[in-house]
């Protein structure tokens, strides 16, 4: 199998191995990995997000980690102009570019191209805002459903920031964000990818996100969301999105102790570990499914 001249993609669950499979990968094939991981490009969260550590920088040529500033605003568009960016600069060294993440809507930018929906106006993006605000997620969302059908199972209930995105795009261009997403293009042909999604249990993967959190509290997460309070980054930031920034927030408040912040940080892991394998399910048909168990065996046929 020759992915020499491939642009190879890894995409699988929280806590799937991606990151060591990636490095294992890049060792055999002359690689160099880039972030496809949407929390992982804030410099201050590094334990939270399961950023690579400074060893595995040391191993494999890494882009794109933890290099913006979590009082800053990064779009899926800003990603893709970066990305495709670095994707150049590593294949004019006769390397292979290894994009490693759980993003969904980043590879999905990459492979399929980005979304051009026309600038919402101000005033529209606000009044819908107070709308969501007013009304709470779960009686806006379905007034969006009435509004935009087409969002039925592919906007989860609970997702505010992506259904206000919707009901922003249906309100003012009168077309479908599903629409939009029909008429868009990659700058790579469909041959250009090698695209593989990791497989895990769920019952041996919640054991690993127990234990990952565990140790993300033991090596001094809740110090770093100390030093986050302290940057006062803007609700409405995607860096507030962190799991476990809203949890340790409550024990240093005092309103729960560090088993329930624990607890609280690995079930909400497990559902966002649920919600990437129904997205993949849903939007990765092409993708090779490995298992984890056979990631060794994958390796040696290379």
């Amino acid at each position: 199998m020759d992915l020499k001249s491939k642009i190879v993609l890894i995409s699988g669950p929280t806590a799937s191995g991606k990151s060591n499979f990636a490095i294992s990968l890049a060792k055999k094939i002359k690689g160099e990995i880039i972030n496809a991981d949407s929390m992982q490009v804030y410099k201050e969260l590094r334990i939270l997000t399961a950023r690579p550590k400074q060893k595995d920088y040391q191993k494999i040529r890494h882009h794109l980690y933890g290099f913006l500033n979590v009082t800053k605003k990064f779009s899926t568009g800003d990603w893709l102009k970066l990305c495709q960016r670095k994707i150049k600069e590593i294949q004019s060294r006769h390397k292979v570019p290894i994009l490693v993440g759980g993003t969904g809507l980043y590879f999905k930018a990459l492979t399929d191209g980005l979304v051009k929906i026309p600038q919402i106006p101000l005033r529209i993006r606000n009044k819908i805002r107070n709308l969501h605000n007013k009304l709470g997620q779960k009686k806006f969302y379905s007034k969006l459903l009435k509004l935009d059908p087409n969002i039925k199972n592919k906007i989860i209930e609970t997702d505010s920031q992506r259904s206000i995105r919707a009901y922003e795009v249906k309100f003012h261009t009168k077309k479908s964000l599903y629409d939009w997403f029909q008429n868009t293009k990659s700058n790579f042909s469909d041959d250009s990818f090698y695209k593989i999604y990791i497989e895990y249990p769920r019952l041996e993967l919640i054991e690993r996100i127990v234990t990952r959190s565990k140790q993300m509290l033991q090596n001094g997460a809740i110090n770093e969301v100390k030093r986050f309070i302290k940057l006062k980054v803007k609700r409405d930031n995607s860096s507030n999105k962190v799991i476990g920034i809203a949890e340790i927030k409550d024990y240093l408040q005092k309103k729960s102790d560090l088993k329930e912040v624990q607890e609280k940080i690995s079930i909400k892991t497990r559902q966002y570990a649920k919600r990437q394998s129904t997205w993949a399910r849903g939007q990765m048909l092409d993708w090779n499914k490995i298992n984890f168990k056979d990631l060794k065996k994958f390796l040696k046929k290379i």
